[in-house]
């Protein structure tokens, strides 16, 4: 049984004071005769009029807390459900070198990607996502993990300057694979995003997209970058931060062989919209595998509750001015 208004069953706590105070008068009422001793009544009978005295105060009570019940309207639920889930394991490898601070995207390529990524982690409740990062080294930011509110909060930490300057993409990759490769779900993806060529680290991306697909594990490259000559991107100096402008392109062959050779696919995100309609694309081609079929069928059972209040309430009335009265005289 639920309730429909759960809230009106915390009018039952008006019952402590009221039992509280009865039971105080009731110690503390005055005998109307007062006798030397009461030895001699102790053993006679209690009349039926001891017993009726407290039926009227017992019937309201009882009136009260049906009301109540009543008011919080309660329901009985037919109802049967079945239901698979298989969720799936994710590592995002993401590029956080000095090229990801053009801003051909706003504010920049870094920035966009944090945001984007962290939208499509809060809409995957199922899955486990982890995130790697690398530049011209490769460490893990965040384990596979279901606690996605922790995972959003070390993506916002994520700034550019934390390890070496450069663009390990290997290395990147069998970082993520490491991560998952012991994994025993069905399904393992790494979503790749990077805005340049490798040049550092002693793994090539060739190798590390075949040890990928030895673990069954497809990968889904974002190249981010516009298809503009020259990008604007501040450049750190001695003399603080000065702006220039850097050459858009960046070797596009390499993340289309790791996509295919893994069985993945490969994007091009030129500006925000079409990175974010990159993770959409990502959000379907990789859906949970979920099968429900539910059935439910509530009906109200506040009227007997209701019914027995008002007779309680009209039983201690009846008692109260016709068998206690009665006796009295």
């Amino acid at each position: 049984m639920t309730f429909a208004n759960p809230g009106y069953l915390f009018l039952l706590l008006l019952l402590i004071p009221v039992v509280g105070w009865y039971i105080w008068k009731l110690h503390n009422t005055r005998a109307a005769v007062q006798l030397s001793s009461t030895e001699n009544l102790s053993h006679q009978p209690k009349s039926i009029r001891v017993w009726l005295i407290h039926v009227p105060f017992v019937l309201h009570v009882a009136a009260i807390t049906l009301l109540a019940l009543a008011l919080a309207r309660p329901q009985l639920s037919n109802r049967w459900q079945s239901e698979s889930t298989e969720g799936i394991d994710i590592m995002m490898a993401l590029d956080i070198s000095g090229t990801m601070l053009g801003e051909d995207l706003k504010p920049n390529r870094l920035d966009a990607a944090k945001a984007v990524a962290t939208e499509f982690v809060l809409s995957r409740p199922n899955d486990q996502i982890g995130l790697v990062v690398f530049a011209g080294e490769s460490f893990t930011q965040c384990p596979l993990t279901t606690d996605h509110a922790v995972l959003v909060n070390l993506f916002q930490s994520v700034k550019f300057g934390m390890i070496e300057d450069g663009t390990a993409i290997g290395l990147g990759l069998a970082n993520a694979v490491n991560r998952m490769k012991d994994s025993t779900t069905k399904s393992k993806v790494v979503i790749l995003l990077t805005d340049g060529s490798n040049n550092r680290g002693d793994i090539d991306p060739q190798t590390a997209a075949e040890i990928a697909k030895t673990f069954d594990i497809r990968v889904y490259a974002i190249g981010v970058g516009s298809y503009s000559d020259q990008v604007r991107v501040p450049i750190h100096t001695p003399y603080g931060v000065q702006y220039g402008t850097m050459s858009s392109e960046f070797d596009e062959t390499t993340l289309r062989n790791i996509a295919q050779l893994t069985g993945g696919e490969y994007f091009r995100a030129t500006d925000n919209n079409s990175l974010r309609n990159i993770y959409q694309q990502i959000d379907q081609l990789e859906k949970t595998k979920i099968r429900v079929r539910e059935y439910s069928k509530r009906t109200e059972h506040f009227m007997p509750f209701l019914t027995a209040a008002l007779l309680c309430l009209l039983l201690e009335v009846l008692i109260r001015f016709f068998v206690i009265r009665t006796l009295a005289e």
